[in-house]
């Protein structure tokens, strides 16, 4: 039922992503961590982890918010989750994704899960973007790893995060990347 401290990371995930929208397309972002917390509500996580979904990118990709803003008003726990997942944009695009899946091992349950519905929100709008592609060349253009550097990427995550959470999460990542391979072949 209603919860006011999932609405509070709601309400600020959308004021957060306000001016962003997902990559190749005009959707607002916040549609992103809106799909996460579905996804981790429905596999029965905790409300820190729905928070920290909501929340999951606003530290590396919002100006205004910091991991101790994210301490402040949501606490600890979620905060600690929302650093787990947050990338160094320090580092080059390879660089990240090969920490995250390194990371995927170690980091605690709850932030699995969080990074495998993240996962599995961005393969299936890829995998829809490429579905409705005349040319699927063109959506991959905008992907900094180009079709198999993201596609290889993805794969060491989902294989990361495999045994570490809710298998039908990790389970359909896995399909999703199948189809996004013999989409793209």
């Amino acid at each position: 039922m209603f919860d006011s401290d999932i609405e509070r990371a709601l309400r600020a995930a959308v004021v957060a992503h306000a001016d962003q929208t997902r990559k190749g397309s005009d959707l607002p972002y916040a549609t992103h961590p809106a799909h996460v917390a579905l996804m981790l509500a429905r596999s029965g996580a905790s409300k820190s982890a729905i928070q920290a979904g909501l929340l999951h990118d606003v530290v590396e990709d919002c100006d205004d918010w910091t991991a101790d803003r994210v301490s402040s008003e949501f606490g600890e726990e979620v905060a600690a989750i929302v650093a787990e997942l947050t990338e160094d944009k320090e580092m080059t695009w390879e660089e990240r994704k090969l920490s995250a899946a390194s990371k995927a091992k170690t980091i605690s349950l709850e932030g699995a899960l969080v990074k495998a519905a993240d996962q599995l929100h961005n393969l299936s709008t890829l995998l829809e973007a490429l579905r409705a592609a005349e040319d699927p060349a063109l959506v991959w253009e905008g992907f900094k790893g180009g079709r198999d550097e993201t596609v290889r990427m993805a794969r060491l995550l989902v294989e990361a995060l495999s045994g570490r959470c809710d298998s039908r999460i990790t389970g359909a990542s896995a399909a999703a990347l199948d189809e996004i391979q013999a989409l793209s072949s």
